[in-house]
C-alpha cells in the first residue's frame, strides 16, 4: 500500500540530496555539481584525484561554499598510508599503527590536531577518520596499519585523543568502522567480510574503542559492511536496524551523525545495488550515504536521490525517518561552522594540549619515535654510500590506493645521491626476484623495503633468499610487524607514509638514533 507523503515534493527531493555523500572526478567543480548543490545537495566527499596542492583544494572547496555556504566538504584523510592531501607524495603524518606503537595520546591528540588545522585551512570540515578498529587479525587484509593496534585499550584510548585532536582544529571526525572491521579475513571492498564472534567478545572488545569516542563527543561514526550473526544474522552493519538504531543510536547513546561507508563497495553493490542498499541503509538508521570513490557522475546522484523519493511514496522508508536524517546532517554542517569560527580565534591552539615539538614537523617527529630496531648477529656498519633499493610490492587494497608513493628510495637518494631501485612485484617466484635484485644491486648495499611480509608467503621466501646471499642486506618492514626481523639491520616503521620512509633512511646511513 503506497502511504501519503505529508511534506511537499520540493521538500521531499531536498531532503533526498541532503542525505548524499557524493564524490566527482577532476579538480575542478563540474557544472552539474554545483547545480544540484544550489538544488539541496549538502556534502561532497573529496578524494586524491580531487587534490593536487593545498591552495588548488582551498580555491575548489571556496567554490563549492560560493554555491551553499553551510555544504559539508567531506575527505577519507587518515594520514599515514590512506592520505588524499598528500596522495602524489605520500603522508607528512604516520598512521595509527605508527601513533600506537608509540604509544603517548598527547602526541596522538597534536599529530590529529595539525592534521585537522591543514583540512581546516584548505576548507574541509568533515574528516571520515579516525580507524577505531583493533586489529585483532593480524591477516586482516583492508585494516592492518590503520588500526591503532591489538590492544582494546590502547585502540580507545588513541581514538579518543584522535577525535579530540581532530574536533579541536574545527574538523568533525567520523569514527570508523562501525561496530568494527579489524577481525576480518576479507576485504569489504570486494565481498561481504563476516564475523563470527559472541556479544560478550564483541561488547568487551570491538565495541569498546566505538563506546570511547561517542562519550568523547565523536560528531560522526561510520559504519562497516560486514556481517555479524550475533548482532543480524541477515544484514551487514550497514543495513541493519539491530545495529545502526538498537546498539549505535540507541544501546550506545550515539546522538550525531551516522555516515554509511562506500555504497559502491562489493559487499553492498553486488548484493543489494546501490539504490536498494541506500534505502535499506537510511531505513536502518544511517543519516548519510557515502558514495563516489569509485561512482563519481551525476547519474549515480539522481539514481540515489530519486530511490530515496519513491521509497518514500511506496512506504518503503518512512518520511520522517529521511527528514531526521537530513536534520542531522544539517545539524553537523551548523557544528562545523561555529567550531571553524572557535578553531581560528587568536590563542585557541595554545588551549589545547599539545606534545614537545608540535606544529608543521610533528609528522616527522612521531614517524622517528615509532621506528623499532633489531640488529642482527654482527655490529651494523651503516650505509654510507649510494645503496640499491629492492621494494618487495604487494598488491595494494584499494583504500590505500596504488598512486601515493611507499618505501624509502627518495628519502635514502637525498642523503645518499645515486641511490638506484628496482621493483619486485606481487607473486613471483623467490629466486628469480632474488636474483634479478643482486644483479641490479652489483656491489651495492642492499636495503629490502617490505609491506606486512607475514602476509606475503612468495615475499618472506625471496627475502630470506636475497639474504641468504646477502647477509649484510638491511630490511624495512612498512606494515605490519608481523614476522621475526631479518636482516643485517631491521627497521619496523609501523607504516608507509613519506614520513615513515624518512625516519627509516636516518636509521639507515646512521644519521637517526635507533641502534
Amino acid at each position: 500500500m503506497t502511504t501519503l507523503v505529508r511534506g511537499s515534493s520540493d521538500t521531499l527531493t531536498r531532503d533526498a540530496l541532503t542525505v548524499l555523500q557524493p564524490g566527482f572526478t577532476g579538480t575542478t567543480a563540474p557544472d552539474w555539481l554545483l547545480r544540484r548543490i544550489g538544488e539541496g545537495l549538502s556534502a561532497v566527499g573529496l578524494f586524491g584525484r580531487n587534490i593536487t596542492t593545498p591552495g588548488q583544494l582551498a580555491a575548489l572547496t571556496a567554490r563549492l561554499r560560493a554555491e551553499r555556504e553551510d555544504v559539508l566538504v567531506a575527505i577519507d584523510e587518515e594520514g599515514g598510508d590512506v592520505t588524499r592531501l598528500e596522495a602524489r607524495t605520500g603522508s607528512s603524518f604516520p598512521g595509527n599503527y605508527a601513533l600506537g606503537m608509540v604509544d603517548d595520546v598527547h602526541l596522538t591528540r597534536a599529530v590529529a590536531r595539525e592534521l585537522g588545522r591543514r583540512l581546516a585551512e584548505c576548507g574541509v570540515d568533515l574528516n571520515w577518520a579516525p580507524s577505531a578498529d583493533i586489529n585483532s587479525n593480524p591477516d586482516n587484509p583492508v585494516i592492518g596499519v590503520r588500526s591503532f593496534g591489538a590492544g582494546t585499550d590502547l585502540a580507545a584510548r588513541h581514538t579518543v585523543a584522535y577525535v579530540e585532536g581532530l574536533q579541536s582544529a574545527g574538523v568533525a571526525a567520523c569514527t570508523k568502522h562501525f561496530p568494527g572491521h579489524g577481525d576480518t579475513n576479507v576485504d569489504s571492498h570486494h565481498a561481504l567480510p563476516r564475523i563470527d564472534v559472541d556479544l560478550d567478545t564483541l561488547h568487551a572488545r570491538e565495541l569498546v574503542p566505538f563506546r570511547a569516542a561517542i562519550a568523547a563527543g565523536s560528531k560522526a561514526v561510520m559504519s562497516a559492511h560486514i556481517l555479524l550473526p550475533a548482532l543480524d544474522p541477515e544484514r551487514p552493519a550497514t543495513l541493519s536496524p539491530q545495529i545502526l538504531t538498537g546498539l549505535l543510536r540507541e544501546e550506545l547513546g550515539h546522538q550525531g551523525l551516522i555516515v554509511t561507508d562506500g555504497m559502491e563497495m562489493q559487499a553492498i553493490s553486488s548484493v543489494y545495488g546501490i539504490e536498494r542498499g541506500s534505502v535499506l541503509a537510511i531505513a536502518a538508521g544511517a543519516d548519510a550515504i557515502c558514495v563516489g570513490g569509485g561512482l563519481a557522475d551525476e547519474d549515480t546522484v539522481l539514481r540515489l536521490r530519486d530511490a530515496l523519493v519513491t521509497a518514500v511514496r511506496d512506504g518503503d522508508l518512512p518520511e520522517e525517518r529521511l527528514a531526521d536524517a537530513a536534520a542531522r546532517v544539517r545539524a553537523l554542517a551548523a557544528w562545523t561552522r561555529r567550531a571553524r569560527g572557535a578553531a581560528a580565534e587568536p590563542g585557541a591552539a595554545s588551549q589545547e594540549g599539545t606534545a614537545p615539538g608540535s606544529g608543521t614537523e610533528i609528522g616527522l617527529l612521531a614517524a622517528r619515535r615509532a621506528v623499532r630496531v633489531t640488529v642482527g648477529k654482527q655490529p651494523y656498519e651503516p650505509v654510507t654510500s649510494a645503496p640499491h633499493v629492492a621494494a618487495f610490492t604487494p598488491v595494494a587494497n584499494i583504500a590505500v590506493g596504488d598512486e601515493t608513493p611507499w618505501g624509502l628510495a627518495a628519502e635514502l637518494a637525498e642523503l645518499l645521491p645515486g641511490t638506484t631501485t628496482g621493483t619486485c612485484p606481487s607473486g613471483g617466484d623467490m629466486f628469480a626476484l632474488a636474483a634479478d635484485v643482486l644483479a641490479a644491486a652489483a656491489d651495492r648495499r642492499i636495503v629490502a623495503v617490505v609491506r606486512d611480509v607475514h602476509r606475503h608467503p612468495w615475499m618472506a621466501n625471496a627475502l630470506d633468499a636475497l639474504i641468504a646471499a646477502r647477509p649484510d642486506t638491511v630490511v624495512v618492514e612498512m606494515g605490519v610487524n608481523g614476522a621475526p626481523p631479518r636482516g643485517a639491520l631491521h627497521i619496523a616503521t609501523h607504516g608507509a607514509a613519506r614520513v615513515c620512509g624518512r625516519a627509516a633512511a636516518e636509521v639507515v646511513t646512521g644519521k637517526g638514533a635507533g641502534f
